[in-house]
């Protein structure tokens, strides 16, 4: 007991004393032919962080990815892993593990032979590296498929075993390329919760790289949005969706209303705004709005109050009704035209859903309300 109390006090210190910045990437360029890939992306991402890079195909976050794991030259800028400057470095020598979305395992090896492969080329010791595929194989809890092959396993299992090769050699940055894309719905779902464990467990700074928006939000600690080379956002989930910067980041994570909104008052770093000419709403205020100003504001459909008509609501229209089971979609006709979208719960109990033709009061929640600045 006394030795396991001086370990976990050395495994403490050890993290307190890690740098907090795991990879730093500054202004950071690529191009292939006349189509610049990334334009001066610079991020720092943090020791022991699961971190996403989150946009469409074609933004530029594989790119990056490739670039540090050493798959493609940089054009211009610098990569540092844990203050090491590694952009020379070929990717052998990098102390990174990159899991692809096609597992490329060893069909003619077992599951046990597949997770020591690294440890073999690195030349470790036999009894270390039993010990480490032991290890391994009970963190991703398939000790009992050690001797199968991969054609014998499950899509989520075959992923578990890519996972248990990378970080055996104990990287200290693992790469993840869109490793959920191959596997349906309810398999990409339990293995979200297996990459949120294994991140925990192994204190390895985790880099994962998505177009869906959904695992995004539910796996990271913080995100960077990408679009057409560029980072247009870095925060955490919370900050993305309630709070996104820009129309695009706003467009692409979720569902939101674009409205157009007055600015009728800025004070003490709040904005008071009227919203399609009938909502009242207040938000943090933006640099260089002023009173009068006309401005674009994103409102999730969830952040749409509807009930009877009544003092201090806006009245509205119920244009249609989409039912989705837990939830329905309601299109809403405020004075003047101007259309917003409803999330409503389906929960029992709930008022009876309003129809086509429906007179509502509507508000908006507080702090619901994000301008955006471009």
């Amino acid at each position: 007991m006394r030795d396991e109390t001086r370990e976990a006090r050395e495994e403490e210190t050890a993290r307190a004393d890690a740098p907090a910045t795991a990879i730093d990437i500054r202004e950071v360029v690529k191009d292939y032919g006349a189509v610049r890939a990334l334009a001066g992306v610079s991020l720092a991402i943090r020791h022991n962080e699961f971190f996403t890079l989150l946009g469409p195909s074609g933004c530029g976050k594989t790119t990056l990815l490739r670039l540090i794991a050493g798959f493609e030259p940089l054009d211009a800028g610098r990569i540092f892993l844990y203050g090491e400057e590694i952009e020379h470095l070929p990717p052998d020598r990098r102390p990174v593990n990159t899991v692809f979305q096609h597992y490329a395992l060893f069909p003619h090896m077992t599951v046990a032979e597949n997770v020591a492969f690294g440890l073999r080329r690195l030349k470790r010791p036999a009894a270390e590296i039993e010990e480490a595929v032991r290890r391994m194989l009970a963190m991703v809890r398939l000790e009992a498929e050690a001797h199968r092959r991969p054609h014998q396993l499950s899509g989520g299992q075959q992923q578990r075993v890519a996972l248990a090769r990378a970080l055996a050699p104990a990287p200290r940055v693992l790469l993840l390329d869109e490793p959920l894309s191959a596997l349906d719905l309810k398999l990409r779902q339990e293995m979200r919760g297996e990459l949120q464990r294994l991140q925990r467990e192994t204190g390895i700074t985790f880099l994962f790289v998505t177009h869906d928006q959904e695992e995004a939000l539910a796996m990271s600690d913080r995100i960077a949005v990408m679009d057409r080379g560029r980072v247009q956002q870095v925060g955490t989930p919370e900050d993305i969706y309630l709070r996104p910067a820009s129309r695009f980041v706003a467009d692409f994570i979720g569902d939101t209303n674009f409205l157009e909104a007055e600015v009728r008052a800025v004070a003490d770093g709040r904005a008071e705004l009227l919203v399609a000419g009938s909502l009242p709403a207040s938000a943090p205020a933006v640099e260089g709005i002023a009173p009068g100003a006309r401005v674009t504001v994103s409102i999730r459909p969830e952040n749409v109050l509807v009930s009877a008509p009544a003092e201090g609501t806006a009245r509205a229209r119920v244009v249609e009704s989409t039912y989705l089971g837990p939830e329905s979609y309601v299109m809403l006709e405020l004075p003047g035209g101007t259309r917003l979208r409803w999330r409503r719960s389906n929960r029992a109990g709930e008022p009876a859903r309003a129809g086509p033709g429906d007179e509502v009061g509507v508000r908006l929640a507080p702090d619901a309300v994000a301008v955006l600045t471009a």
